[in-house]
């Protein structure tokens, strides 16, 4: 998906708006591919100054199983875009990934909304950002309430253990 920036290019203070659905269901992420619904971009391209910066937000639902807990779970993720287009880019090898190369006078929407996507995530999915995860001995999920484990003793307390059990 292209989207033409002709109109602002030239033009320092000017602005145009954009909107897309991008389907990113093919991207893998671990072992499952969490993105199964359309992914929403909304937001302004501005010529500030001769630089062209894109803002807005990126909005879905992912599908997986927690990384913690190995519970299923589905949550809405609204991650924000702040990326700078740049007709070429001037040092390839020290390349910032939130600089977007244009190519004529438009920008492919859907690269920079998968990179924008994929920078955003977490390096884990999480169920929710305070998961408490499983028992070690157990595997009882913790979110649901403690489990009835016994915490094991450090063994440099021990002789402590026995005046308390006298």
């Amino acid at each position: 998906m292209r989207l033409g920036l002709a109109q602002i290019m030239d033009r320092p203070g000017q602005s145009i708006s954009y909107s897309a659905s991008v389907d990113l269901s093919d991207l893998l992420y671990g072992t499952t591919y969490p993105v199964s619904e359309p992914v929403v971009a909304e937001g302004v391209v501005r010529n500030t100054a001769g630089v062209l910066v894109m803002t807005g937000t990126i909005r879905t639902r992912i599908h997986g199983v927690c990384d913690r807990c190995a519970g299923e779970f589905s949550r809405d993720v609204e991650l924000p875009v702040d990326v700078v287009l740049v007709q070429e880019l001037a040092n390839e090898e020290n390349e910032d990934e939130w600089v977007f190369p244009l190519e004529g006078d438009t920008a492919d929407l859907e690269d920079i909304v998968r990179n924008v996507f994929v920078l955003n995530m977490d390096s884990k999915l999480l169920c929710k950002p305070d998961c408490k995860g499983m028992c070690c001995r157990c595997g009882k999920n913790l979110n649901d309430g403690p489990c009835s484990c016994q915490k094991e003793l450090d063994p440099r307390f021990a002789a402590l253990r026995q005046l308390l059990d006298k």
